[in-house]
């Protein structure tokens, strides 16, 4: 599909820099993909800001004047339904007037309005928050980063097929590993939860490499690493946190010497590669993995430059056919088809 024919809605209130930072983020990824963008919210607030930024010919506007609060409680949200913007950016998707959804809103809000009214993937207990990690050895996706705070074994082997089909699909990893996050590589190391998953991990049909460790997350061969949401999330927030850390002691230390601000200065080029490689804002959301219907949850400090990237993420879900590929990935074998 070209670019120009995929509709992108986006949440326009969703966040806590909405509607400014949304708007001018739209518009960018709207003059620099040339996609369709629908931008859903109030208009009284959203249209001065779209001629602020200069009434781009592929930027429209779909009135929806409630706001989902970031404490709202998701039933709430879900019950208030397409009054909200969040609400109606995913009805736009499931009515079939748009390709994919981003919200930068509530994220278990959005979680559940896209479970209720676009259902799940045959196969799929609970949909996942995939996120794409920036790994030695290339983008590691990990499964779930904060949808299910408590899983069950099988779920874990429902996010390891999901990862392995978006790993395939959007970011072009031939023949992905999976792995499981625990405390040790020996496959007698974990929780209950790990135990129980990891047989049902090994006779899956993916490339599974057994237990991986906090360390291996960024280190590791894993091209795809599976964990409950607690787990994933509380992981996921220490990375964002670590990052920052690094480049304030670095910042803190170029500014102790002179000697130090010259080599900082000769090594600008390199930090900047570096540091854009690391920031979360440069991925533009997590995929909510599961649904029928390509859906991307943003992080709630979402500037204009991360939603110009979900727009590219949520692009290239569309060429790629990411809700299909994880669909056929789901399928049972063609011997089990006709054993049956």
């Amino acid at each position: 599909m070209n670019d120009k024919d995929v509709i992108i809605a986006i949440d326009a209130l969703g966040g806590d820099r909405a509607p400014e930072e949304i708007v001018a983020g739209a518009c960018a990824a709207a003059k620099s993909f040339g996609c369709r963008i629908l931008l859903v919210g109030d208009e009284a607030r959203v249209k001065p800001l779209l001629q602020r930024e200069g009434n781009p010919l592929n930027v429209s506007t779909v009135h929806a004047p409630g706001v989902v609060a970031m404490d709202e409680a998701p039933t709430a949200a879900v019950r208030r339904g397409a009054e909200t913007s969040m609400g109606k950016t995913v009805d736009l998707v499931r009515e079939g007037l748009a390709h994919a959804a981003y919200s930068a809103g509530n994220s278990g809000a959005f979680l559940a309005t896209a479970q209720i009214r676009l259902r799940t993937l045959p196969g799929i207990a609970r949909p996942g928050f995939a996120t794409a990690w920036p790994a030695i050895r290339g983008p590691m996706l990990l499964v779930d980063a904060g949808a299910n705070v408590d899983c069950k074994p099988e779920w874990l082997v429902q996010f390891a097929l999901m990862g392995t089909a978006y790993s395939r699909a959007v970011l072009g990893v031939a023949d992905p590993k999976v792995g499981l996050l625990s405390v040790g590589e020996e496959e007698t190391k974990g929780n209950a939860l790990t135990f129980e998953a990891f047989p049902l991990l090994a006779a899956a049909p993916i490339n599974f490499i057994g237990n991986v460790e906090g360390r291996d997350l960024l280190l590791g061969e894993a091209d795809v690493v599976v964990c409950d949401g607690f787990v994933g999330n509380v992981a996921l927030k220490t990375a964002e946190g670590t990052s920052e850390y690094i480049f304030t002691l670095l910042r803190e230390a170029i500014q102790k010497s002179t000697r130090a601000k010259i080599g900082a200065a000769l090594l600008r080029p390199q930090f900047r590669a570096v540091r854009k490689r690391m920031d979360h804002r440069e991925h533009g959301g997590a995929p909510v993995l599961g649904v029928r219907g390509i859906c991307i949850v943003g992080h709630g400090r979402a500037d204009a430059h991360t939603v110009h990237s979900a727009v590219r993420m949520a692009l290239r879900a569309v060429r790629q056919d990411l809700v299909g590929s994880i669909a056929r990935m789901l399928e049972p074998p063609a011997s089990a088809q006709a054993s049956s």
